[in-house]
């Protein structure tokens, strides 16, 4: 198995928003999605990245299949081309909605343009999983990556954490299903259990295409302990048909919202005890049983489990300065005498409970 590395914070809870098809190559409608998705994200005060796609599209194509309209991955491709200069403005005002500006790199010569505009993540797609010159490229920028699985095998899996952990470079894994769009049932996210069991030292993800509902698989991912997301935006916008396995603005909102809920309901994280609210502890004091006097008690009367129930009874209610349940503890001396059906109260008392500050702050603010 991989030696497993430090990963880099930048990735936890980290949405990434991916303008779809490249925003069809313009320009304009790309700020128009930065735009309207930059203000979901600002809504919901959440960490997101817009990222984009770049290709040399130059060196990309054979030059025999230049212009071929029937290979729709080769029309595409020529449909949503973009200069340099075009793709700085994106990341300009990726950055100006306070966005992480990032992009999925298809070539050697796109990796140089992710560097050249000082993009602090790198997507790998899952159908490059198995791309080594391109994977050689991608480390050598030094930056993070997330990959999305796809239909990878586990060894190629293996060999790519493999590969960025030892050359140091952090790395988060997405599970991803590449049918676009994903049926409900095609969604298979207890991927997410095998990858945090077989890559524990990763940040693992989700990276969706669903399209019936916005709030099953965020909590779903959530509670399995994925910790970035990512989906396809769109807007509607110049009668460009909108695809299935992208979402609209308020889908997103949705999405967003599904995860601060989840967040909110699932609390502290799970490696550590939650910190108990105040109205908590004062609602369990309140069911606690009080320690009384079955009979009057004299001073010197030593409490102990071999005469407790010859001398002290358990009933509710629990009184401020009482002992409870808690303080049942050989060798507590009674001090001053108690009176039948008497409350037991810290200061009748000589124990550790009555000698600590701190302890008998509780017990003298607790209870009825």
């Amino acid at each position: 198995m991989a030696r497993q590395i430090v990963n880099s914070d930048i990735f936890n809870d980290l949405f990434v928003l991916e303008a779809a098809n490249n925003h069809w190559g313009q320009v304009e409608r790309g700020k128009k999605i930065i735009q309207q998705f930059g203000a979901i994200v600002r809504h919901n005060n959440i960490k997101a990245a817009i990222k984009f796609q770049i290709r040399d599209v130059v060196n990309f194509i054979h030059p025999s299949f230049k212009g071929n309209q029937e290979i729709r991955y080769i029309k595409k491709t020529e449909a949503t081309r973009l200069s340099r200069e075009e793709y700085a403005q994106l990341a300009a005002a990726t950055r100006e909605v306070g966005c992480i500006a990032m992009a999925t790199p298809f070539d050697e010569t796109s990796v140089d343009l992710c560097v050249e505009l000082e993009f602090p993540l790198i997507k790998i797609a899952s159908s490059d999983i198995n791309d080594w010159p391109l994977l050689e490229k991608i480390a050598s920028a030094r930056k993070p990556v997330i990959a999305s699985s796809g239909g990878a095998s586990a060894k190629a899996l293996d060999d790519l954490v493999s590969f960025f952990s030892h050359r140091n470079i952090p790395l988060a894994l997405n599970h991803c299903v590449s049918l676009y769009p994903s049926e409900d049932h095609q969604l298979e996210l207890n991927q997410i259990d095998y990858l945090k069991n077989r890559y524990p030292g990763l940040v693992i993800g989700l990276s969706s295409h669903e399209y019936h509902d916005w709030e099953a698989s965020m909590y779903i991912s959530y509670a399995k302990g994925a910790r970035t997301w990512e989906r396809h935006v769109d807007i509607e916008d110049d009668g460009i048909a909108v695809s299935l396995y992208c979402s609209l603005p308020n889908q997103i909102d949705t999405w967003f919202k599904a995860y601060n809920k989840v967040r909110e309901m699932s609390g502290a994280p799970g490696s550590e005890r939650r910190i108990i609210p105040p109205e908590e502890i004062k609602y369990i004091d309140a069911l606690m049983r009080g320690i009384y006097a079955k009979k009057s008690i004299n001073p010197g009367t030593s409490i102990n489990s071999n005469n407790f129930s010859d001398y002290f009874y358990l009933a509710v209610p629990l009184q401020k300065g009482q002992l409870s349940t808690r303080e049942v503890l050989n060798g507590t001396v009674v001090t001053q005498k108690i009176g039948a059906n008497s409350p037991v109260m810290i200061n009748n008392i000589d124990g550790p409970y009555s000698t600590s500050e701190s302890l008998r702050s509780i017990i003298l603010n607790r209870g009825v």
